[in-house]
């Protein structure tokens, strides 16, 4: 059968012609008969022969230049079958005008004519519809699946899971075969959708796994809250099957669903944030055909902010990167994702004030997303004067090359780290924040500061960290029993970093909703059981007490900035604050004189001086400090 299938493959062009001719001769042949009750007079038979040749030439004319030569009959949809439809009017119409200029229309029966219509419609539809039922098996006779099939469960009978399912039948190769639907949705139940059956509401997947001997569950719900995944989660471990997700919403940015789309689910779903709502026209207005500058844009948000930014078709990204490694990757996947955009990578060091100039310089951009920081909270405490020369200095001579070259919009990534810090990380970022918000004040650009707290699965963050201590059997680590963060996703980040850019005026501070906080032990917990291990049994977890510099929470407004809403619902913006310029620029120009010999007391006092709110948390004996700076900037 498989043989005899290649064959035909082979010689498709033929063998298409060969089923045509066949398929015109049958319903002409099946006209006569419906007309005479199956029993053709012997009369007709010498007028048959000599319409047949005629009928032919006609009809496969007409085939050919209305289309139905090209595709593939394994895909036949209502499309298909509306020029299946053209296609054979047209052709009639002109045979009954041969009939009747070339032939006697007494010798042929007008309803034949008819009829020979209806029929060849009906054919040419009927072995495309068999071809796809074929292709997809739902022939049960003629199975094109060897051996034993992966029986899938789809929760949720909506569009995503009916796509699934479609492509499990347009794809037998994978394997898999989808033994039904669950659905909460009453009205779903019991009916059948791409011809698999609503088998029950989710509460029943226990018992229908059992009795469907189900092997894989697939949740292809992507709008579904964290609360609903959670439960979902919950359902499918209990009934001691594996289980799949799609991405949200968010991610399904062209509104496709394929089943390679299929993942194992993670705690993004779980949090189950809602997609950011993003005012595509007005982000389109400062990004399209904009020369575009990402510093950073080998980090977790300064990459993902080049992958968004490109879909808004910018004149040129730039991307700016100290990590050679980490620009190549960026650089590569761009390339590949957008062929048609303009990406220019550059290697170089924010600090570097003759780099920063001759690139502004040279390619002018109009837009620069600031994303370069050092960022991990205990490390800068042992090095807090690379945290002020990078991340203080390093963002002044960035912003003043911004103003000094006519730059419309520069926005500033933050941290609620940056909020009464405790840490020399984000002390460092408070006071970039404070030069920032100062600067345009006296600036022409429109300079505004965007503050949000943990992405998940950046590096170095804890979800990474945990799956890795999960996957070399544990024990998790976590500082403490009560410590909270915020998160979103680094897609959710990046999104609304672009919608609070096309916001701003100057000098505002906007904070993205976070959410509610999460507690680490019970993220950690969560993930233990998502890769299918009981916590405190199988997977221990330990409490290693504050890293230097932690809280136990985080908070995202300073006291006395005040907030307003915005037009936009996860978008709040805080009051500006103003520092006297010429005491500002003194400071930093001390704290870079320090920071540039490593004297790291004085760099911690010039930042308590610049940011009043920090409250650094004791770690290092006295010089200790000092020593552990000075060894790690060798």
């Amino acid at each position: 059968m498989e043989k005899t299938a290649e064959v035909l493959f082979n010689h498709r062009r033929l063998t298409v012609l060969a089923i045509k001719m066949t398929l015109i001769c049958l319903a002409f042949l099946s006209a006569f008969a419906l007309r005479f009750d199956l029993v053709i007079p012997g009369e007709y038979w010498s007028t048959i022969a000599a319409l047949i040749a005629p009928l032919l030439l006609i009809k496969l004319l007409v085939f050919r230049q209305m289309g139905l030569s090209t595709g593939w009959w394994r895909y036949v949809s209502l499309a298909d079958a509306l020029s299946i439809f053209k296609a054979n009017l047209v052709a009639s119409v002109l045979f009954i005008v041969y009939v009747s200029l070339v032939h006697r229309l007494d010798n042929v029966p007008r309803s034949v004519l008819v009829l020979d219509g209806v029929l060849c419609f009906l054919f040419a539809c009927g072995i495309r519809l068999l071809t796809r039922a074929y292709r997809e098996d739902y022939l049960p006779f003629f199975s094109r699946s060897g051996g034993s099939r992966t029986r899938i469960l789809v929760i949720g009978a909506g569009n995503a899971g009916q796509a699934i399912v479609r492509e499990l039948r347009q794809n037998p190769d994978l394997n898999m075969e989808a033994v039904g639907f669950l659905d909460a949705d009453p009205t779903k139940q019991q009916k059948s959708f791409q011809g698999v059956k609503v088998l029950g509401g989710t509460h029943e997947l226990e018992s229908i796994c059992q009795a469907y001997r189900v092997d894989e569950v697939i949740i292809a719900i992507p709008s579904a809250s964290g609360r609903a995944m959670q439960d979902l989660v919950t359902l499918c471990q209990t009934a001691g099957v594996k289980f799949k997700t799609l991405p949200g919403v968010g991610c399904l940015i062209d509104g496709r669903v394929s089943v390679q789309q299929l993942r194992d689910v993670d705690m993004e779903d779980l949090l189950g944030r809602e997609p950011a709502r993003l005012e595509m026209d007005e982000i389109g207005r400062y990004l399209t055909g904009k020369r575009i500058l990402v510093s950073g844009a080998g980090g977790s948000i300064g990459s993902e902010l080049c992958r968004q930014v490109a879909r808004f078709k910018p004149a040129r990204l730039i991307l700016y990167e100290h990590a050679e490694t980490a620009l190549f990757h960026v650089e590569n996947e761009l390339r590949a994702s957008f062929p048609q955009l303009n990406v220019l990578p550059v290697i170089g060091d924010i600090r570097d004030m003759a780099r920063v100039d001759s690139i502004f310089a040279e390619y002018a951009p109009e837009v620069v997303f600031h994303a370069a920081a050092y960022k991990h909270v205990p490390m800068m405490e042992c090095n807090p004067a690379e945290a002020a020369n990078n991340n203080v200095r390093g963002t002044r001579v960035l912003a003043d090359a911004a103003d000094r070259y006519g730059v419309r919009n520069f926005v500033m990534i933050s941290t609620d780290k940056a909020v009464n810090p405790t840490n020399v990380m984000g002390a460092s970022k408070r006071a970039a924040e404070v030069y920032v918000q100062n600067l345009a004040r006296r600036s022409m650009t429109h300079f505004v500061t965007v503050r949000f707290g943990n992405v998940l699965g950046s590096n170095g963050s804890v979800i990474p960290t945990f799956r890795e201590q999960i996957r070399k059997g544990g024990p998790v680590t976590v500082t403490h029993p009560e410590v909270t963060r915020f998160f979103m996703s680094i897609p959710e980040a990046a999104q609304l970093v672009l919608q609070a850019g096309s916001m701003g005026n100057g000098g505002e501070i906007f904070l993205l909703d976070m959410g509610s906080s999460v507690k680490i032990v019970e993220l950690a917990e969560t993930m233990i059981r998502l890769s299918g291990f009981k916590p405190y049994e199988e997977i221990d977890i330990e409490f290693t007490g504050l890293r230097p510099g932690e809280k136990l929470y985080e908070e995202l407004l300073v006291g006395g900035e005040g907030i307003k809403p915005t037009r936009h619902e996860k978008i709040r913006v805080a009051a500006s604050t103003e520092t006297d310029w010429d005491w500002l620029n003194r400071r930093l120009d001390d704290l870079y004189e320090a920071s540039r010999h490593y004297l790291a007391a004085e760099v911690l006092a010039l930042l308590q001086e610049l940011v009043p709110e920090y409250r650094p948390v004791p770690r290092f004996p006295s010089g200790e400090v000092e020593r552990v700076e000075s060894f790690t900037s060798v």
